[in-house]
């Protein structure tokens, strides 16, 4: 499957209609629509996901549903979209037509039973009727298919379904958080991700919905002093969600107020730059610039930091933690020799019976048959009460996930710990020193204190810095609120559950409970047993990926996929099958693991349709960079369409790498609105010099 073309009509900074032609070419699978920041590339693909989801497009990406849910729900959001100029003429004259669309056609789409050379689907809203309205077209008619299935089921089922339509528009600098997956509840969204891709979904959504018919059933064989507890518990469930919603609100809109008040304090100290000497504008911009990055810096280096002295403890213990690893294993061997011995045991008893029922085909007498009988009882005796080692004190009883987690972090503290620790603390003074450097220069830049004009300044911007320090607090409250929350549901979660365990079904109810019990357990060994079969070809896929694109040959070996009940976790080894902890990866290598397991997720979908990557190439080096471009983009989908920040994201020598893989360039423009602009494939970077719009300072 293949896009052939896309037209945008009035969709935001696109005013009027904007045409990309694709032309798709089997030798050549990589377009590039390059435009420089707030010309339009987020916004592109804002109008894929609308026009094929819709008011579903929440479903897709959390950051959608923020966005709807801010505005005032989808309706209002529909207003969003319409180009401002547009909007702004129709509510002063009413002359311009308020109307914004997005088309899309499809090439070389597989539907079953039903032959077709292209598929059009074309999303529309009016503003004056404010309605919206959906259009789907088989070679140029609808056809009784879609028609029946509805639009709406026909894309989701034919074309590309929701729930993993953020493998295929996705910003390569966000999937960094698939690699940092580590907490219970990341482990679960990965999990999840794992499923939609496996098609496991369905099968977990029948389970919650007869989870929840099992809830019913409780609940309706209730006394009425169980039901008015039931109602108070559901009831409280209810609110706490509610707070928890509003919570998160009152967060995101306090990071908006955050970040206004430190534009306004940055301004302020812009200002008093200025007042306090003569240094030019580029000069200004790259001080700035060298104090946040200082500052980034100094935060990411402070997390990592952070990441080591939670385990300092353990390093101190020393000893300690040397008998503890061999508790562990002690306690890991004794419950293997326990396995063995009760296997033993079990042989035993059947070889004994064995030979006791042979026994008695003999001609023995009763007295040569009783002593026989006592010297075999005799000897198993002495082989059951036998132990290698002795009797092991169990104190720890760890899972198989604990004792890895736990020799993960062994592994990490005996190798590498204390060089990582060392090269972070001389990284911190590094970033000090510096910082302390540029911040002396900005005080030196300062005004005296004469100048009436510079207090003044001076003045507003404390006040913003104080505002600033207030809405931190602020946050800080909300979130120790929404932990308060959580904490509160969970126990009233517990509360209900076994309020529901007490409840006394009916006969009828009983047997119906029953019925949907074992339906559940057929379902949860079904969801297993797929997620067992497919983690193979998931290991092996992630396992190529990353060889294909990493620089060192012998960094990851192998790849270890573990299922446990709803949790997956993935585990990276090295070449002496010791896990790698993934904190220990620097951000280029989290991105190209990410990278490898996205591929490997979109491949085991097995569906075929476009990929889109937005911020290519943002934190690799130039040796990455080079095995991405050459190994990964080409091969990731049939179709992939880049959107890089020219000279940022893509280079010149970078886009050298991947031209002979290039189809189509387009250059985003903007004048009055934004168009797109066909370049010859050998000129972008020629374009680029000749015409400013797409060079970022």
């Amino acid at each position: 499957m293949k896009i052939n073309r896309i037209t945008l009509h009035n969709f935001r900074i696109y005013k009027g209609q904007n045409q990309i032609n694709f032309e798709p070419d089997n030798s050549k699978n990589i377009s590039i629509i390059a435009g420089k920041n707030g010309f339009g590339k987020t916004t592109f693909l804002t109008s894929l996901i609308w026009v094929f989801y819709g008011k579903m497009m929440g479903e897709v990406e959390d950051k959608y549903r923020k966005d709807i849910k801010s505005v005032g729900g989808y309706d209002k959001f529909l207003k969003t979209l319409l180009n401002r100029d547009i909007k702004t003429i129709y509510e002063f004259n009413g002359k311009e037509i308020p109307e914004l669309s997005v088309e899309i056609e499809l090439k070389d789409l597989s539907i079953p039973s039903i032959p077709c050379e292209s598929v059009v689907v074309k999303r529309t809203y009016d503003l004056r009727t404010e309605t919206e309205r959906l259009t789907l077209l088989i070679d140029g008619i609808e056809s009784e298919l879609s028609k029946e299935v509805g639009y709406e089921v026909f894309i989701n089922d034919f074309i590309l379904p929701r729930e993993i339509a953020k493998f295929f528009f996705f910003d390569a600098e966000k999937i960094v958080s698939l690699a940092e997956a580590k907490s219970k509840q990341e482990l679960k969204n990965l999990s999840r991700a794992y499923s939609e891709v496996l098609g496991i979904k369905k099968y977990e959504d029948l389970k919650k919905n007869l989870e929840t018919l099992l809830s019913k059933f409780k609940r309706e064989g209730a006394s009425a002093a169980e039901k008015v507890s039931l109602e108070q518990l559901i009831q409280k469930e209810r609110e706490l969600n509610g707070l928890i919603d509003m919570n998160q609100e009152s967060q995101i809109n306090l990071d908006k107020d955050i970040t206004t008040q430190k534009t306004i304090s940055d301004g302020f100290q812009e200002k008093l730059i200025r007042e306090g000497n003569g240094i030019t504008l580029s000069e200004l911009q790259d001080l700035k610039k060298e104090r946040e990055d200082y500052k980034e810096e100094s935060i990411e280096i402070k997390s990592k930091l952070k990441k080591l002295l939670d385990i300092v403890p353990i390093v101190l213990a020393g000893k300690k933690l040397v008998d503890l690893r061999q508790q562990l294993l002690d306690e890991n061997r004794h419950h293997s020799e326990n396995i063995s011995k009760f296997i033993k045991t079990e042989e035993f008893a059947s070889f004994s019976n064995s030979l006791l029922k042979n026994l008695e085909a003999q001609a023995f007498d009763v007295n040569t048959k009783s002593k026989i009988v006592e010297a075999l009882k005799k000897t198993i005796t002495e082989k059951q009460s036998c132990s290698l080692d002795g009797e092991i004190k169990i104190l720890l009883d760890f899972d198989d996930a604990q004792y890895r987690n736990f020799e993960a972090v062994f592994n990490n503290i005996k190798t590498s710990f204390s060089s990582q620790f060392n090269e972070i603390v001389k990284l911190d003074k590094n970033n000090k020193l510096s910082l302390s450097r540029v911040l002396n220069k900005i005080k030196q830049a300062e005004a005296r204190n004469d100048n009436h004009l510079a207090q003044k300044i001076r003045e507003e911007k404390l006040t913003a810095d104080a505002n600033i320090t207030e809405l931190l607090n602020k946050r800080d409250k909300l979130i120790e609120a929404a932990g308060a929350y959580k904490t509160d549901l969970a126990t009233t979660h517990k509360l209900l559950s076994e309020l529901e365990k007490k409840i006394k079904l009916e006969e009828t109810g009983v047997k119906k409970y029953e019925v949907i019990e074992k339906l559940l357990l057929k379902i949860n060994t079904i969801i297993h047993d797929i997620k067992e079969d497919k983690k193979f070809s998931l290991q092996k896929s992630l396992l190529l990926g990353l060889k294909r694109i990493m620089h060192k040959d012998d960094f990851i070996t192998n790849v270890r996929v573990n299922v446990l009940e709803d949790v997956m976790d993935i585990d990276l080894l090295d070449k002496n099958n010791q896990i790698i902890d993934k904190d220990s990866l620097s951000k280029g290598e989290q991105q190209l693991y990410a990278s490898a397991l996205l591929k490997a997720l979109v491949d085991e979908s097995g569906i075929k349709f476009p990929v889109f990557i937005d911020s290519p190439l943002q934190k690799f080096d130039k040796y990455h960079s080079k095995n991405i471009i050459k190994e990964f983009y080409p091969d990731i989908s049939e179709q992939v369409v880049l959107l890089p920040l020219l000279e940022k994201e893509l280079s010149e020598a970078e886009y050298d790498y991947i031209k002979p893989n290039v189809n189509k360039v387009f250059i985003i423009e903007n004048k009055d609105g934004s168009t797109f602009t066909n370049v010859n494939v050998n000129s972008l970077f020629n374009h680029l010099k000749e015409d400013n719009n797409v060079y970022t300072n």
